[in-house]
């Protein structure tokens, strides 16, 4: 009556539609099992600077948002400004899904994201980067994560699975930076 492989993707799918809710309990309570430190200024191993390439740099409020978002953060969140380009500066104390691609910010905040590519910066590190739009408004956004070593991803998913498995070792600096266009 059935064919073989009908029955494989039946039970493929099948086994696919238990796996997936099972993975998702798990992200969420590998998230939020763990209590959360307090959101500070600063944390161990996480100073922050007070010039971005070789302009001095001014801390900036978080926006209310930005403070709901931090109360559950497993880590610091700072916001600063050389006048010109706004740096998001946080440090991730663990492996957390709560570190997402600033496109998808971005995009949540209703603007039009386009572009995506990756670039070299004057030091040679690799940069995700791409062009924010809403309103009239233009940005150029780059973000890149780092880790104690000195790893760099521009992928905050590569990053996550990497940081899980032990592969990269934390604290890990997370940074986007916003320039107008």
């Amino acid at each position: 009556m059935f064919d073989n492989s009908f029955l494989n993707r039946v039970l493929f799918k099948s086994l696919c539609a238990l796996l997936l809710p099972a993975c998702m309990v798990w992200g969420a309570v590998a998230t939020w099992a763990q209590p959360h430190p307090a959101v500070t200024r600063a944390a161990p191993g996480f100073e922050l600077p007070s010039q971005w390439q070789g302009q001095p740099l001014r801390p900036l409020a978080l926006s209310e948002v930005e403070q709901r978002f931090a109360r559950q953060f497993p880590g610091t969140l700072a916001r600063m400004t050389d006048g010109r380009e706004v740096l998001v500066l946080r440090a991730v104390h663990r492996p957390t899904r709560m570190l997402h691609p600033a496109a998808d910010c971005y995009r949540g905040l209703g603007y039009r994201v386009a572009g995506e590519q990756l670039q070299l910066d004057g030091e040679h590190r690799l940069w995700r980067c791409f062009e924010a739009m809403r309103a009239g408004q233009r940005l150029k956004v780059c973000e890149r994560i780092v880790d104690a070593q000195g790893a760099g991803f521009t992928d905050a998913s590569a990053w996550y699975w990497a940081a899980l498995l032990g592969q990269s070792q934390g604290p890990w600096q997370a940074i986007t930076i916003a320039s107008p266009l």
